[in-house]
């Protein structure tokens, strides 16, 4: 019996480090990384400013409220009014659109997907190479493609900002350096637009940081409040061990 419990936990360790490793060969390769920082308040208006311009007009975040961005971001109620809401939307609303599923699916084939947890789901590294990632491609019907989400069902509607890529970007490329000139002759990216942007590829993948930056605060605008509350749990049960410790060493003393 004993044997046989031993042969099912070394099957089910190898089917989940197999199961993660097919996972991983199933990715959408190479991709560049970041590091995001959800205290940045600059960083996540400006995030915030691209979302509202250029994504909320298809993608709603129904779990996310006007007023909670407002806060957390350090925006007057009446400044964020003026520039985020629209019509007759007050600002203690969710995050909602007024585009008809039924519409939206016929027009893209499938209704554009929710955001709040967009982060949380796909992570910021996917997001940010992703919204880096779409080039030219005759074949598609928007004229686009993507290196991240293949055939993907999105028109490239950051085109005003990054241009079209001529062919297939290529990310997770480490910088190449001319030793000479100090210039970078080689780095992740476009190498050649068909269309020019009005931002610089450095301009363009700051503002994609700052989006995908806003992005993660909105999968969990609480985390800064939950990481400073446990760092004050941890030092209070810190605080609390050294009374433990030595109070059990009382009750054992006699018997030891």
């Amino acid at each position: 019996m004993k044997n046989i419990v031993m042969k099912s936990m070394v099957i089910t360790v190898f089917l989940s480090v197999f199961s993660v490793g097919a996972f991983a060969s199933a990715s959408s390769g190479p991709m560049d990384h970041i590091k995001t920082d959800i205290t940045d308040q600059e960083s996540l208006q400006n995030g915030l400013a691209l979302f509202a311009n250029y994504c909320f007009g298809c993608h709603a975040m129904k779990y996310a409220r006007y007023e909670r961005s407002a806060d957390d971001l350090g925006i007057p109620h009446d400044i964020f009014e003026e520039s985020i809401l629209t019509g007759e939307t007050k600002i203690g609303q969710l995050m909602n659109i007024s585009m008809p599923p039924e519409q939206a699916k016929v027009w893209f084939g499938n209704p554009p997907p929710d955001l709040t947890l967009s982060a949380r789901l796909h992570g910021p590294d996917w997001l940010y190479n992703y919204l880096r990632g779409f080039y030219a491609d005759s074949k598609r019907p928007y004229g686009v493609n993507n290196v991240i989400f293949k055939d993907v069902g999105m028109p490239h509607v950051l085109a005003g900002l990054q241009g079209v890529c001529a062919e297939k970007p290529e990310l997770g490329v480490e910088p190449v350096v001319d030793p000479l000139s100090g210039n970078i002759i080689k780095s992740s990216g476009c190498s050649e637009y068909l269309v020019e942007g009005s931002l610089s590829p450095a301009e363009y993948d700051e503002a994609i940081y700052d989006l995908v930056n806003y992005l993660e605060y909105v999968g969990e605008p609480s985390r800064t409040e939950s990481e400073a509350i446990g760092v004050k749990v941890l030092v209070f049960l810190a605080f609390l061990f050294v009374f433990a410790y030595f109070l059990n060493k009382e009750y054992w003393r006699d018997i030891h």
